[in-house]
């Protein structure tokens, strides 16, 4: 049986990213393969295709951290699923396909009647969000936060489970429409291109927040702390800005760099210990945090789904694109200003707007 799939051969920009048709893939022994209804499409996905990302894969490759999909067919040695039952899962790369095989012990029960492009968005930003809120920061009702990048997947991911948590909030964005989902998901949205961010902090709360979550780092970690009051924590995620900075813009193409901005991270969490003031930097991996705790990420999605089905959190999807048009969604999403997640959508033929 065919299949269409997206893969990159050399690192690069949006353009390397080319469709193509192959066999599915044949699950082997504790394997399942699963028919891909829906693939998220997130920053990790560009990183790894400029070959700037820690967890980049050599080329060639198949990009996709998160799906939601049906199970089609089941290894030797398979007994906890069965076919036609709805998954989700994080392979970290692979999802921009029709089918995937993934071991066994990678897939979570999804209940039926969820919608595969919102249930996608649970996987990566709603379990990254969940797990620096409640594992990272340990934050409890009443304090304040200050979320970066607020309109994004992951940002309004935070709003919503930090709503829940009964968080007073703050969200940097640069667009009316970023300010619109910001305040309309409880926070106080601020920006970052017309205002001084600290100033603002400063102006709002007079002592600072409780805790920032910044996927920017470089030395925007270190000015997130001084939104901080005496005591709080910048959760550093993503490094989005560190790692990027020697992408593609430099014009360094075509080699993977995974390792580039991982010191001076690290110099900076070791200055938020020895200074004065007790502001700490912590950082947040997702897949650094399944490896050691796998049984946390089962965990916590599971209860995100859950939240999802009784419509106690809604993920705002920004748009839906057809598996083909994987290299749209990556220009899109690197124009910046989407709010909410974008979803690629194997079998689709036409181009969707999705924003809910």
């Amino acid at each position: 049986m065919k299949q269409t799939r997206i893969i990159v051969n050399r690192y690069g920009g949006p353009d390397v990213l080319r469709v193509v048709q192959d066999e599915c893939p044949e699950p082997d022994h504790g394997e399942v393969r699963v028919k891909v209804l829906a693939a998220g499409v997130g920053m990790p996905d560009v990183m790894a295709r400029e070959g700037v990302h820690p967890e980049t894969p050599r080329v060639p490759y198949t990009p996709g951290w998160d799906l939601v999909g049906v199970v089609d067919r089941l290894g030797d040695g398979v007994g906890s699923v069965e076919p036609g039952q709805k998954v989700v899962a994080m392979p970290i790369h692979g999802a921009y396909a029709e089918c995937v095989c993934l071991p066994e012990s990678e897939l979570v029960p999804l209940p039926s009647d969820l919608d595969p492009a919102e249930a996608v968005s649970m996987v990566l930003n709603y379990v990254t969000a969940y797990q620096m809120l409640h594992r990272t920061a340990h934050v409890t009702s009443g304090q304040r936060a200050l979320i970066h990048g607020a309109s994004g997947g992951v940002g309004t991911a935070l709003l919503q489970l930090g709503r829940l948590a009964g968080l007073e909030m703050y969200g940097t964005c640069s667009s009316s429409q970023g300010a619109s989902a910001v305040s309309g998901l409880g926070a106080t949205p601020i920006d970052y291109k017309q205002q001084d961010v600290i100033a603002e902090i400063r102006r709002l709360t007079a002592e600072g927040v409780d805790v920032v979550f910044d996927p920017i780092a470089g030395t925007h970690l270190w000015q997130s702390r001084q939104a901080l009051r005496r005591g709080g924590k910048v959760v550093g995620y993503g490094t989005t800005t560190t790692l990027r900075n020697v992408g593609l813009d430099s014009g360094r193409t075509g080699r993977r760099h995974r390792l580039h901005g991982i010191p001076i991270f690290g110099l900076y969490i070791m200055c938020g210990w020895l200074l004065p003031g007790r502001k700490r930097i912590i950082p947040y991996s997702i897949q650094t945090l399944k490896r050691l705790k796998p049984e946390w990420f089962r965990q916590d999605l599971t209860s995100l789904l859950n939240l999802l089905q009784q419509r106690k959190v809604k993920p705002l999807v920004a748009r839906r694109f057809p598996l083909t048009e994987a290299r749209q969604a990556h220009e899109l999403l690197e124009k910046g200003g989407v709010v909410g997640k974008i979803v690629l959508m194997p079998g689709s033929t036409s181009l969707e707007s999705g924003a809910t």
